[in-house]
């Protein structure tokens, strides 16, 4: 059996959670499943919880995964919590885009301004 490779590193900046995705294709169900238990589990920690998700690594994703990111920002606003999503490639960032995602998401150009956009930063 394969080793199962880290999925998502954590470091905590200041008052931030900074998850940043490992793998570059997120693609399979069985991968989302495991994306979904490790990003809930860090949005499951506390409330008002400033988490920046970094995709600094991701050059292609499901729309499966945007469903994921979608149920992961409305468990944060309910734990009067902060999200903002941050390095995100050309080609993904034309999805949010034709999806309207660039609506429900606020998308930086790295962690550091993702950040500093966060209240009491």
């Amino acid at each position: 059996m394969a080793p199962i490779k880290p999925r998502v590193s954590v470091e905590y900046v200041g008052g931030a959670t900074v998850l940043t995705f490992s793998d570059e294709k997120i693609l399979e169900e069985r991968d989302i499943q495991e994306l979904q238990e490790s990003l809930m589990s860090v949005v499951e920690q506390g409330e008002k919880l400033n988490l920046v998700l970094d995709f600094r690594n991701v050059q292609f994703l499901s729309s499966a995964v945007l469903g994921l990111l979608i149920r992961v920002s409305k468990k944060i606003y309910e734990r009067d919590g902060e999200l903002r999503l941050c390095n995100i490639s050309s080609r993904i960032y034309e999805v949010f885009k034709i999806t309207r995602l660039t609506k429900i998401f606020e998308i930086y150009p790295d962690v550091e301004s993702a950040i500093e956009s966060l209240p009491g930063e």
